[in-house]
C-alpha cells in the first residue's frame, strides 16, 4: 500500500519512522515547508505543497498530522477518493465539517483510525481488563489529571510559535491534551452531564486557553473530574478510579498502575514490560493500521469514537462561555 503523510512535524516523523520499521517502503508527503524539524530522512520519497497533486499518487492510506485545524481539509478529499484514514486526534478544532467527513467516508468505503494512543498503552488496556471483571467493584467516581509546562515541549523551536499555542492552528490545552475524553470514554461509556472552567495562563503568554476543570456524569450514573494544564512542573499525568470495593491508582510518567482491594492489606501492582517505551505505542498504533487497511483488524479508535471525543471537548468550551452545564 502507499501512504500519504500529511504534515511532516514531529508526530508525522514519527508515525513515518515506525511505519518504516514495520517494513513499509512506499511514501509521498504532503508538505508545507513550514516545519521546523530537518528533512534528510525523507529526501529521497516524492513530496506535493498542494493537495490535488499529491492525492494523485493514488495512496491507499493517508495519515492526516498535520495541524488540528487543517486535518478536515485534508481527510474529507481524501476519504471522498476512497483512501483509508489515520487522522491525529482532535478530528479538528470545531464540529464544522464533521457531518460531511461521515458522508465522504460513508461514500468512499475507507476505514478510519483515530489516533488515540492511549488506548494502545499496557497499563490501559489492564485497566479495562479489570474493569471488565469488577475487581474494584463498580466504578463511582475518576479523576484524571494532566499538566505538562508547554514551553519545554519542543525545545528546538519557540513554544509560541507551535500549533498547541496558536488559535488557528486549533490549539488550546483542552484540544491538545484530549487524551482523557477518550480514554473515560472508553472505559464507562457516554457522557450525560458536563460543566467547566476554561482559562488562559497569562504567564505563557498564549492566545490559547492553557488550563482546564471539568466535571461529568457519566449515563451509568458515575461522576468524574478532569484537570488539564500547560503549566505545571514537574509534569503529571495521573488517572484514579475508585469503586464500591477499592480502587485503581495509575501514574503515567512513574510507570505505575496500583491496585487496592478492600479485604486486602496492601495493593496490586501491575509494572510494564520491561523495556517498555513511551514510542512502543505509537508503534502498535502503527501495527493495528495496517492490519485495518488490510481488513484484518476493525479500528480500535474508530471515527465515532473521535466525534465523541470532539463533541465533549466543544461541550467544555461551551459550558465555559456560556457557564452552564451542558446536557445529552
Amino acid at each position: 500500500m502507499k501512504y500519504l503523510i500529511a504534515g511532516f512535524g514531529s508526530i508525522g516523523r514519527r508515525h513515518f519512522r515506525n511505519l518504516y520499521k514495520l517494513g513499509v517502503r512506499d511514501f509521498v508527503f504532503l508538505r508545507s515547508g513550514r516545519s521546523t524539524l530537518p528533512d534528510s530522512e525523507i529526501a529521497d520519497y516524492p513530496y506535493e505543497t498542494d493537495l490535488d497533486s499529491a492525492l494523485s499518487h493514488h495512496p491507499d492510506v493517508v495519515i492526516v498530522s498535520n495541524p488540528t485545524s487543517l486535518h478536515l481539509d485534508v481527510a474529507i478529499p481524501a476519504a471522498e477518493m476512497g483512501c483509508h484514514l489515520f487522522i491525529e486526534k482532535p478530528l479538528s478544532h470545531s464540529m464544522d465539517r464533521i457531518d460531511r467527513l461521515q458522508s465522504a467516508v460513508n461514500e468512499g468505503g475507507g476505514q478510519v483510525l483515530v489516533g488515540f494512543q492511549f488506548r494502545y498503552h499496557p497499563q490501559l488496556l489492564k485497566i479495562s481488563e479489570l474493569l471488565s471483571t469488577c475487581v474494584i467493584g463498580d466504578p463511582i467516581s475518576v479523576h484524571a489529571e494532566w499538566g505538562e509546562y508547554l514551553p519545554g515541549w519542543h525545545p528546538w523551536e519557540d513554544y509560541r510559535n507551535g500549533y498547541s499555542a496558536r488559535e488557528d492552528l486549533g490549539g488550546g490545552v483542552v484540544l491538545t491534551l484530549c487524551h482523557p475524553f477518550d480514554y473515560l470514554s472508553w472505559f464507562f461509556g457516554k457522557v450525560s452531564d458536563l460543566w467547566a472552567f476554561v482559562s488562559k495562563v497569562g504567564s505563557l503568554d498564549i492566545e490559547v486557553d492553557g488550563l482546564a476543570e471539568i466535571g461529568l456524569r457519566f449515563q451509568n450514573g458515575m461522576t468524574g473530574i478532569i484537570h488539564l494544564d500547560f503549566i505545571q512542573q514537574p509534569a503529571t499525568h495521573t488517572l484514579t478510579i475508585i469503586g464500591t470495593e477499592g480502587k485503581i491508582d495509575w501514574n503515567y510518567l512513574t510507570g505505575r498502575l496500583l491496585v487496592y482491594v478492600q479485604k486486602d492489606n496492601k495493593p496490586d501492582q501491575f509494572e510494564l514490560p520491561v523495556g517498555y517505551e513511551r514510542n512502543d505505542m505509537f508503534e502498535d498504533q502503527m501495527k493495528h493500521l495496517i492490519a485495518v487497511c488490510q481488513g484484518v483488524e476493525l479500528p480500535r479508535c474508530s471515527l465515532l469514537d473521535g466525534i465523541t471525543a470532539q463533541e465533549l471537548v466543544m461541550a467544555v468550551y461551551e459550558s465555559s462561555r456560556e457557564k452552564k452545564i451542558i446536557s445529552w
